[in-house]
């Protein structure tokens, strides 16, 4: 982050942005046009050779765009950014950028659906190989990284599961190894959680969620070393397309604004929410990063501001019990997002990881009794009173 903005409270606000620049607009400008006019024949050439700073046409960047990148950049501390049209679209780009046919994948034990099936799919059409690994000890990593493993890919917290990864422990075996650290942060945002500070190599995150905070935008977003960002820029983002509208793009920027203060709301909320479930009967587990009585709770203290704004709970019973609390619900939102305003909640095994088949959904702690749930910025009063009413 820039030295003039040393906390993050003021750097979502003014980071990438100098209103001196665009005839004193307060608000960063919509360009909203998919290219761009050259003053000469010869300053196309130039620009399209790389000889000359400036704007040729909007898949290969925009004024707009360019400015929630540098402030993301800033945010996550790393040296570039690059925002897509969705969070599905930044992990394939990256993943594509650092692999070949041949190659291997480290994950994390627990994935979203999407890049479960993403995984799949570059295993069965380009031979590009994944395992899972609980990542608790620096033994279980040495062993599970081969000679061709491309990257170690990390969510933490896990979706759905909540399970915290150490990055710090990570990063110790992977510089042994020299193999580079991609860390999905959507659920902790860089308010909470800065992977890079750890020495992670890319970090990347669904926009859409919390970032966004409005969900009226689907989008993603990567940063990490600026040679990195560059190589994806011109290959996998330029080439397969998977770019960011410019109006997406301004709507992030408006929405990153209130960051700091969504995320100690979010916080506080799923804070008093996991202090009721703790107690219900009708809960038998409930999966909390803030969870003090957690054995991971030290990672939590040593990586994250806060417990953030999701937990995820097992009810006693069957999957049909679960749907049936979900369909009593009146206030809170079935919905597979999260971080909005409105408290969401989902069915993992049928909804965001039901394309995972049943072995791994189980290995991955993905019961038929899980819910998750995004606590959103009501009075927490409320959320509670409703989750009450449909016990």
């Amino acid at each position: 982050m820039a030295e003039k903005y040393k906390h993050i409270e003021t750097a979502v606000i003014h980071e990438g942005y100098d209103s001196k620049e665009h005839l004193g607009s307060l608000t960063t400008p919509l360009f909203q046009t998919s290219t761009f006019t050259f003053e000469t024949a010869e300053q196309g050439e130039r620009r399209f050779a790389g000889l000359e700073d400036g704007y040729i046409y909007s898949r290969l960047g925009n004024p707009t765009v360019q400015v929630l990148e540098d402030k993301i950049a800033a945010l996550e501390g790393g040296e570039a950014g690059l925002a897509f049209s969705s969070g599905m679209a930044a992990v394939s780009a990256v993943l594509f950028a650092l692999t070949k046919t041949d190659d291997h994948i480290l994950c994390s034990q627990g994935l979203y659906g999407c890049t479960f099936g993403l995984l799949q799919l570059m295993k069965s059409k380009y031979r590009i190989n994944h395992d899972f690994c609980d990542m608790d000890t620096e033994e279980q990593l040495r062993k599970m990284i081969r000679p061709e493993t491309a990257c170690i890919y990390v969510e933490t917290p896990i979706n759905p599961t909540m399970k915290m990864i150490d990055l710090q422990m990570v990063m110790k075996v992977a510089k042994e190894c020299n193999v580079p650290v991609v860390v999905d942060n959507t659920f902790s945002t860089p308010y909470l959680q800065k992977p890079l500070d750890y020495g992670c190599d890319v970090v990347l995150h669904s926009a859409t969620k919390y970032l966004c905070g409005h969900g009226d935008v689907v989008a993603g977003l990567v940063v990490g070393k600026k040679e990195f960002i560059n190589q994806v820029a011109v290959t996998t983002q330029k080439d397969i397309g998977g770019i960011i509208s410019p109006f997406d793009a301004w709507l992030l920027l408006r929405g990153l604004k209130t960051l700091p203060v969504r995320m100690d709301r979010h916080s506080a909320n799923a804070w008093e929410i996991f202090r009721e479930l703790k107690q219900h009967p009708q809960v038998k587990n409930v999966y909390y990063p803030g969870d003090t009585s957690s054995p991971a709770h030290h990672i939590m203290e040593k990586q994250m501001k806060h417990g953030g704004g999701l937990i995820s709970f097992e009810l006693q019973g069957t999957k049909q019990d679960a749907q049936k609390f979900l369909n009593n619900l009146r206030l809170i939102k079935i919905a597979v997002s999260l971080g909005d305003a409105e408290t969401l909640i989902q069915h993992p095994a049928t909804m965001t990881h039901s394309a995972v088949p049943e072995e791994f959904r189980h290995q991955m702690g993905i019961s038929d009794q899980l819910i998750r749930l995004s606590v959103g910025l009501e009075a927490w009063q409320d959320i509670w009173h409703d989750l009450q009413q449909a016990f």
